[in-house]
């Protein structure tokens, strides 16, 4: 008698893992046929089959404070990003959806005032204006600023960690861009 009950239980187990196979493989064919007409990729970028590629200009600095160098690695991560993240075919110009704009703000200020009314910390703030134009779907076309900050603290030399920061605030920057692009959630 204990056999058959444990059978029955047995039974019982195989159609709940049954059920709950056949409900999985139904939730994922509903997410693949609801996807429409983007492709999407594991990094989050949701971008119209229509589109082909994708063209970056240069980001020139209009900021007086901004190393020479800022506007070309400014430039290149942004371009990194999108070779490294997409299917999109680098362009110089004209592309499907293309990025133009320039660096409008690179500034240091005092945070984090101590008691003796001294910076125990200061920030750089870098400022990025951006035209973000998308030839297949113009609503999804944007001019946007975008800015990010880095902290260190006030008994270093701007020029001794500046090199850093910048590298620290370029990867919040194209990040930000990157997600208003082409990230749709």
């Amino acid at each position: 008698m204990e056999y058959r009950v444990a059978s029955n239980e047995y039974k019982g187990f195989r159609a709940i893992k049954w059920l709950r196979a056949l409900s999985l493989m139904s939730l994922f064919s509903i997410l693949i046929s609801q996807t429409g007409c983007s492709v999407y990729s594991f990094t989050g970028a949701s971008i119209s089959p229509e589109v082909k590629s994708v063209s970056i200009d240069f980001f020139p600095s209009f900021a007086p404070l901004a190393p020479a160098n800022m506007p070309q690695a400014f430039t290149e991560a942004l371009r990194d990003l999108f070779v490294s993240r997409t299917n999109l075919d680098l362009l110089t110009k004209n592309g499907d959806i293309q990025f133009e704009g320039y660096i409008s703000g690179y500034q240091t200020r005092p945070v984090a005032i101590q008691g003796n009314e001294t910076a125990a910390k200061n920030r750089l703030t870098v400022n990025v204006n951006v035209t973000y134009t998308d030839m297949k779907d113009e609503a999804k076309s944007f001019e946007k600023t975008f800015s990010r900050f880095a902290d260190f603290d006030a008994n270093q030399n701007l020029i001794d960690v500046q090199d850093g920061l910048i590298e620290e605030i370029n990867e919040q920057l194209i990040l930000d861009i990157f997600n208003e692009a082409v990230v749709n959630w």
